[in-house]
C-alpha cells in the first residue's frame, strides 16, 4: 500500500514536471520566428491542400495549448496563439493536429480504434470508480460475493480507459511523425526551426505516456483491492 503512494507521489511528479518543461519549451519556440513568414493557422492550411484535404476547416479556439482536430465536424482547432502566431511551437502544434486530419482522411486504424473507444469511455471513466466502491463496501459484509463483481464490472470499465490512454500514444506519436515529415519535405521550416518544432512535439507526446503510466498504476492498485481483499 505504502509503496502504490510512493509510486503515484513519484508519477504525479515527473507528470508535474513533464508539463512544466513542456510549458517552457513551447514559450522558447515561440520566439523562434518562421523565415516564411506564415502563422499557424496558414501552415495548417498548406498542410490540409498539400494532402488533398478541402473539407476540414482551421478555426480559432480560446485558451492555452486547447489545440486540437474534432472529426465529427472535421476542424482543426487552434488556440489563439497558435492560429495568430509565426513561429516553431505554432508551426509545430498547427501541423501536429493537421496530422490527426490526415489520420482521418486515410483511415489509420488506431485513430478509428480510439474514435470508436470514445463513447464507452466518457461513461466508463464516470462509473468505473463509484462501482469498485460500492462493490467493495457490499463485498466486505456479502457472503454471496455480490460486491466482488461489482467491483471486477468497475475494473473492466476502468480497464477501458486505461485501454484508451495506450491507444492514443501511437495515434499522438503518428500525427507528430506525419507533421514533421511535412515540414521538412517541404522546406516549410529553416533547420533551427525543425529542430524547434521536433524538441515541442517530443515533449507533448511525453504528457501522454506519463498519463497512460498513471492510468495503469490507478488500475493495478484498484485490480489488488479487489482481488487481494476477496475471500474464498
Amino acid at each position: 500500500m505504502i509503496g502504490y503512494y510512493i509510486m503515484l507521489g513519484l508519477i504525479a511528479l515527473v507528470s508535474f514536471a513533464v508539463s512544466s518543461r513542456l510549458k517552457s519549451k513551447f514559450e522558447h519556440y515561440s520566439k523562434v520566428h518562421l523565415r516564411n513568414g506564415m502563422s499557424g493557422a496558414e501552415i495548417a492550411q498548406q498542410m490540409l491542400h498539400d494532402n488533398g484535404i478541402y473539407d476540414v476547416k482551421v478555426i480559432s479556439t480560446s485558451g492555452r495549448l486547447t489545440d486540437h482536430y474534432n472529426p465529427a465536424n472535421k476542424t482543426v482547432n487552434l488556440s489563439e496563439a497558435v492560429y495568430n502566431q509565426r513561429n516553431a511551437a505554432a508551426a509545430a502544434v498547427a501541423a501536429h493536429e493537421v496530422g490527426h486530419a490526415v489520420q482521418h482522411a486515410t483511415a489509420y486504424g488506431m485513430l478509428q480504434f480510439r474514435s470508436n473507444l470514445v463513447p464507452l469511455v466518457s461513461v466508463s471513466s464516470q462509473l468505473a470508480g463509484p462501482l469498485i466502491i460500492v462493490g467493495l463496501i457490499l463485498g466486505a459484509g456479502s457472503q454471496l460475493g455480490f460486491g466482488y463483481y461489482i467491483a471486477i464490472a468497475g475494473l473492466v470499465l476502468m480497464g477501458l480507459a486505461t485501454l484508451f490512454s495506450f491507444i492514443t500514444l501511437p495515434v499522438e506519436y503518428d500525427a507528430s511523425n506525419r507533421a514533421l515529415k511535412w515540414l521538412k519535405t517541404n522546406n516549410m521550416v529553416t533547420q533551427q526551426e525543425y529542430s524547434g518544432a521536433e524538441d515541442s512535439l517530443k515533449w507533448a507526446a511525453r504528457t501522454y505516456v506519463v498519463a497512460a503510466i498513471g492510468a495503469l498504476a490507478s488500475l493495478l492498485y484498484w485490480a489488488f483491492l479487489v482481488f487481494g481483499g476477496r475471500r474464498d
